[in-house]
């Protein structure tokens, strides 16, 4: 099975998240939109769960897009 989501939309994803200042609420709903904007559910408790992730991780454009791809559900 291939990839969900291209390099370029994740590196897109990431600079919304680093201009926007934005804290882990923000960055799950964030989260939230990005994966429904492109057909997947996310239950708000994964999308704050991932967002502590994101950001301990640095919001590393690979640690990213690796959450992305496990968090996307089918809807």
């Amino acid at each position: 099975m291939g990839e969900k989501f291209s390099v370029s939309e994740v590196a897109a994803l990431r600079n919304e998240l680093l201009q926007g200042g934005l804290d882990s609420f923000q960055t799950a709903e964030l989260l939230k939109l990005f994966l429904t904007g492109r057909g997947y559910g996310i239950s708000p408790e994964s999308a704050l769960d991932a967002a502590g992730r994101i950001e301990g991780a640095g919001c590393n454009v690979e640690a990213l897009h690796k959450e992305l791809e496990t968090l996307a559900l089918v809807m």
